[in-house]
């Protein structure tokens, strides 16, 4: 892949979203776990141990501060962050709690059908019987990394099943596209919304089951990630913007371009590493550096969003205000960039 980019101007707007983030009062839920995702990524791809220290600091103080009276799924989120840090310090402390997360999810979060996690964001039954696409950044990804570090089988092939059935939920055969949601009891996607961050969760979070599983290709439900992925990714380059970016409605052209989607498609895309996407890739780089504030502000994210009723509702969701989930899938990207031409990939597997 030869991708066109200044790597001084992507490090530098790199720190820029850093050093803003962390002056949010984000806590322990699923904005930081993006946020803090998109920091850890930072310092994994840059080497720059200033992001480590102040991930570090930032996670030390909430844990001081007290932890959360029970998890949800997508609490669940900060647990990307605590592997990080436990890999790169070796602290048993931060082991023991993603480890609390991880039997969470595996003894009591609320699940239907296949063992299929259920979409939950606070102690209550919020969405009974509903999967969605979010569930797989939230809790399939971790389970997965957790699964490989502690060299749990069954956690593994529990975070696969996540993946194979919320692609059989949510995935349109004919399109390639990903639905927002899936209500069991009903049996209908609701709205039936192709949403922009919906895609780009189940995307980022498929592409990186290959570099994250050793020896990938001996799962069988693997060769579902990487198919629905392939088929999804041929969709996705199709409904890019002239300004490199895609729409919080992906096929509504009345719907605004939405920077979180854009920069979790673009490292989706990334990460599998076709050629054939170098030059949707470049459009990306330049679509989203444009979107980043001088104060290191990611412009143009949209607010937390349920399944909207219609795509007016998506529509009309407001992206005025700073959010951790642009913040990270943003750092996510252009981390990736900077690191691009140190990984050979042919985009096959």
């Amino acid at each position: 892949m030869k991708l066109d980019f200044d790597a001084e101007q992507v490090a530098e707007a790199i720190d820029r979203i850093v050093d803003r983030t962390m002056r949010m009062d984000l806590t322990w839920d699923w904005p930081c776990g993006v946020a803090c995702y998109g920091i850890g990524q930072a310092f994994e791809k840059t080497g720059n141990g200033r992001y480590l220290t102040l991930l570090r600091e930032r996670v030390d103080e909430l844990i001081s501060l007290g932890l959360p009276a029970v998890w949800t799924v997508n609490s669940c989120a900060m647990g990307h962050c605590l592997i990080t840090l436990y890999q790169a310090t070796g602290e048993e402390k931060y082991r023991e709690l993603f480890m609390s997360k991880a039997r969470y999810l595996r003894r009591e979060a609320p699940r239907f059908g296949e063992n299929v996690l259920q979409h939950t964001v606070s102690a209550g039954n919020d969405f009974p019987e509903q999967a969605w696409a979010d569930t797989l950044f939230m809790a399939a990804l971790f389970l997965l990394r957790a699964g490989v570090l502690c060299d749990d089988r069954e956690m593994v092939d529990d975070a696969l099943n996540q993946w194979y059935w919320h692609i059989n939920y949510l995935q349109d055969g004919e399109s390639g596209l990903f639905y927002h949601g899936y209500n069991n009891i009903t049996g209908d996607h609701m709205s039936g919304i192709y949403w922009g961050r919906a895609n780009a969760w189940a995307a980022y979070t498929m592409s990186r089951v290959g570099s994250i599983l050793p020896e990938c290709y001996l799962y069988p439900r693997y060769m579902d990630v990487a198919g629905s992925l392939n088929e999804q990714l041929s969709a996705l380059k199709m409904l890019q913007t002239e300004g490199g970016l895609w729409r919080t409605v992906l096929d509504d052209e009345e719907s605004y371009e939405e920077v979180s989607a854009s920069a979790g498609i673009a490292a989706a895309m990334l990460e599998r590493g076709n050629p054939l996407h170098t030059r949707y890739l470049n459009k990306a780089i330049r679509g989203v550096l444009e979107n980043v504030g001088r104060d290191g502000r990611v412009l143009n994210v949209s607010g937390g969003t349920a399944v909207m009723k219609d795509a007016q509702g998506y529509r009309e969701i407001s992206r005025r205000w700073i959010q951790g989930w642009g913040q990270g899938l943003a750092l996510t990207f252009l981390a990736g960039v900077l690191a691009s031409g140190e990984v050979n990939k042919d985009g096959a597997l």
